[in-house]
């Protein structure tokens, strides 16, 4: 062993310097390399994990979100129906009503007409006995005047003009 130790020129104290320079490195190399390292990369695993999980959560509320939008828009959906439903009763009632109202109307003009034209023939009804009446006793007066002159009823002629 001594003829390796002579044949490498081994030094038994610069092995252990050397050793000790090795400790002393690795103890610096540790302190201020390793460490910080190891926090760096626990603190950006845990940004990491930590922003995993939002995105999770996210996820989810986006999800709990569009089945939220869903319902709602059905919700929705189901009102405008149930208006549009309600105005088109609403509307069919009214064409009823205003329906019924031209009708009631109608017949009241007819009514009135049936009315009205009654009048008018009771008015001209009346007239025409007026007229007929007025004719024959004038026809009467003539023949009488007529008679009158030719026979002795005078007093039948004179009774008929105070009549007239």
């Amino acid at each position: 062993m001594s003829s390796i130790i002579n044949t490498f020129h081994i030094d038994w104290q610069i092995i252990v310097a050397q050793a000790v320079n090795f400790a002393v490195v690795l103890a610096v190399l540790y302190i201020f390399a390793l460490k910080p390292l190891n926090k760096l990369m626990s603190e950006r695993s845990e940004k990491i994990g930590k922003g995993v999980s939002d995105a999770k959560a996210n996820a989810e509320l986006l999800q709990a979100t569009k089945a939220e939008y869903e319902s709602a828009l059905a919700k929705a959906r189901g009102e405008a129906n149930d208006i549009f439903q309600s105005g088109k009763k609403e509307a069919e009632a009214k064409r009823a009503e205003m329906l019924e109202s031209a009708k009631a109307e109608v017949k009241t003009m007819i009514e009135s007409g049936k009315k009205t034209l009654e009048a008018e023939k009771a008015k001209m009804v009346e007239n025409a006995k007026k007229e007929v009446v007025a004719l024959i006793v004038a026809a009467t007066r003539k023949v009488l005047e007529d008679k009158a002159d030719s026979s002795s009823d005078t007093k039948s002629a004179q009774e008929l003009r105070k009549i007239n």
